[in-house]
């Protein structure tokens, strides 16, 4: 609103400069560009993010399967990060050596993640493996790739807007060097009584 107010208050203004309407023209252009590029771009940027993250999900959805092992032994505990998607609050994860069957038949074996508190030898419990059975992590959650898509558009149009009102500073800072500098020409040529009448006569 201060950039149409400043357009219509320098619009008939015999003082004005070239460089007043240049300011409020830009800060004009920087505010339709928030309004309306910004939000198109958030949008776009959204859509796209989107549309990858879920055929990633898809593909992670349809190439990983739910299998149950059987602990032979436990192993040092995990670490605390050891499965990002595990649910906040959920038990301790411990590390076990694990039996289970792949999807294609074969027996395998190895040492894996346990959501359990206190793994003993023929303790089942789920986990997730490849094709080729070897273990993997949870595939990622629909809702969550949507939650990344959503922070991804809103992430895009803050920086639009924000390089619209970084280029709009940038040409206001530089019409400001130039009309100091036509100011500095200005008392230059007004001599060194700076136009005061009768001044040294």
């Amino acid at each position: 609103m201060g950039a149409i107010s400043g357009l219509w208050r320098w619009r008939h203004n015999p003082l004005r400069r070239g460089t007043d309407l240049a300011e409020a023209w830009s800060a004009l252009a920087a505010l339709l560009f928030t309004v309306l590029a910004a939000p198109v771009i958030g949008c776009l940027v959204g859509a796209a993010a989107q549309d990858s993250l879920q055929r990633s999900v898809r593909a992670q959805q349809q190439s990983r399967h739910p299998v149950t092992a059987d602990v032979v032994r436990a192993l040092d505990r995990a670490p605390p990060d050891g499965d990002p998607g595990m649910p906040a609050g959920a038990d301790p994860r411990s590390r076990v050596l694990a039996r289970w069957t792949a999807p294609d038949g074969t027996a395998r074996s190895g040492p894996v993640t346990a959501h359990l508190k206190s793994p003993r030898p023929g303790d089942r419990f789920g986990m997730w493996t490849d094709d080729r059975g070897r273990a993997v992590a949870r595939p990622p959650d629909p809702a969550a790739a949507t939650t990344h898509a959503v922070l991804a558009g809103i992430g895009a149009a803050l920086v639009a807007a924000g390089l619209a009102e970084g280029c709009r500073r940038l040409a206001v800072r530089r019409m400001v060097r130039r009309r100091y500098a036509a100011w500095d020409r200005a008392w230059e040529r007004a001599g060194p009584d700076r136009g005061l009448t009768g001044a040294g006569g």
